[in-house]
């Protein structure tokens, strides 16, 4: 969607991800040292291997070192954030729980302007998978599809300049509104996917129509803390990867009559 197509104050990317990582919680070191194996259930595989501050991967297509976002979001459970120097349109976020060994990847996709029409710009591709192999008991939840969140009104404050409103309203859709920052008063509805990652642990992604950009966030529902990142493009047309983290705040539920529930 052209910048054209948008309210004439709609705000870029860049003007609002100033500050929005205020709140987020501190990155770790704690896999520094640590190499995996990965292996997906779409048959794919990825190494990894951690080393201050940054991680070498290699899979079918290439192998390289990057700079890589890691933090503790649960026990033993890591997001893990990647921006490619050599895909510089693509940015991978992992959830690693490294007592279970499951892995979720979300690979998020900055497509050229003209390749898709009613669609965001930026795609998304999900991979469940594990560390290792299957062997043993893997135990807890495989991370899968929800529509837990569907219903549910919250409150994300990522500083004490933006809070945003949350309504979770099918599998395929959310609606925000910004309730403190310089977006006071937009809001819109996007594409969204959830999978549940672990007990009261979802990863909730959003891809937006009048913007080019999509966000992949590790909710921690124990904790009410949000761990995330945007990848988009700026006002002045880069692509930038840019993290963020809310303190989270319930506000209500909505429940639906039987054959009533949304798609």
């Amino acid at each position: 969607m052209s910048t054209q197509d948008r309210p004439q104050d709609w705000k870029n990317y860049d003007d609002f991800a100033a500050g929005i990582d205020t709140n987020r919680l501190p990155q770790s070191r704690a896999l520094d040292g640590r190499s995996f194996d990965l292996r997906f259930d779409d048959a794919r595989t990825l190494h990894l291997a951690f080393a201050e501050g940054q991680v070498a991967w290699s899979d079918a297509d290439g192998a390289g070192s990057d700079p890589c976002d890691v933090v503790e979001v649960a026990p033993s459970t890591y997001f893990v954030d990647v921006a490619f120097a050599t895909r510089a349109t693509q940015a991978s976020t992992l959830m690693l729980n490294t007592a279970t060994r499951r892995v979720l990847c979300v690979t998020s996709i900055v497509r050229e302007a003209g390749e898709v029409r009613g669609e965001p710009r930026v795609a998304q591709v999900f991979r469940p998978g594990i560390i290792g192999n299957l062997d043993g008991a893997l135990g807890a939840v495989v991370p899968a599809p929800s529509r837990d969140l569907i219903g549910l009104r919250a409150h994300f404050t990522y500083s004490p300049q933006h809070t945003y409103e949350h309504t979770y309203l099918s599998s395929e859709r959310y609606c925000w509104q910004c309730l403190v920052g310089v977006q006071r008063g937009h809001g819109d509805v996007d594409l969204t996917t959830t999978y549940k990652f672990d007990d009261n642990q979802y990863v909730f992604t959003f891809r937006e129509f009048l913007i080019p950009v999509a966000s992949v966030f590790f909710y921690n529902f124990d904790a009410m803390r949000s761990t995330g990142k945007f990848l988009g493009i700026t006002g002045a047309g880069q692509i930038e990867n840019s993290r963020a983290g809310a303190l989270i705040r319930k506000a209500s539920m909505t429940f639906y009559l039987p054959g009533q529930e949304p798609v």
